[in-house]
């Protein structure tokens, strides 16, 4: 698989019926190994082991539905209230990020309302609070460790 922008970790990886699977942490299954996954699953352990996010409030492809439509997250991570706090959305190193991206993650967020967004190629990290106040969106150097705390600049 392709080497990412992000710190190496080791993964449990194995083959099945000619495909290539890797352990899944928080889902506790083993996965098919695509390079969207591939960059999902160093994304999570970035979270965990850098930023310390609790494992417990993380989810991986949580189901929501947009006009209708069922579609899924690839991380969601939830405050200690319960609530959507960041949306990270990942696409395989391959696929740049565009406007698109953005837009789709714009509308996932339309319904959680989360406080961070997050787009990555795992090459490509893009980091975004939300100004509610001025409906806009401020870029990030990183996210920030947990206990998460908003980084609003100065006006």
């Amino acid at each position: 698989m392709t080497a990412l922008n992000l710190p190496l970790y080791k993964f449990s990886i194995k083959s099945s019926e000619n495909k290539r699977l890797i352990f899944d942490q928080l889902r506790k299954k083993y996965v098919v190994l695509t390079p969207e996954e591939w960059v999902r699953q160093h994304f999570v352990s970035y979270l965990l082991s850098e930023k310390k996010y609790p494992a417990p409030l993380i989810a991986i492809e949580k189901e929501l539905k947009i006009n209708g439509l069922k579609k899924r997250t690839d991380i969601l991570i939830f405050n200690k209230q319960g609530l959507p706090d960041i949306i990270v959305e990942c696409k395989a190193p391959s696929v740049p990020i565009t406007q698109t991206t953005f837009d789709q993650i714009a509308r996932y967020n339309l319904k959680l309302n989360a406080s961070f967004l997050i787009v990555t190629n795992g090459l490509q990290h893009f980091y975004c609070q939300m100004d509610r106040n001025n409906e806009k969106y401020i870029f990030l150097e990183d996210i920030p460790n947990y206990p998460l705390v908003s980084v609003q600049k100065d006006k």
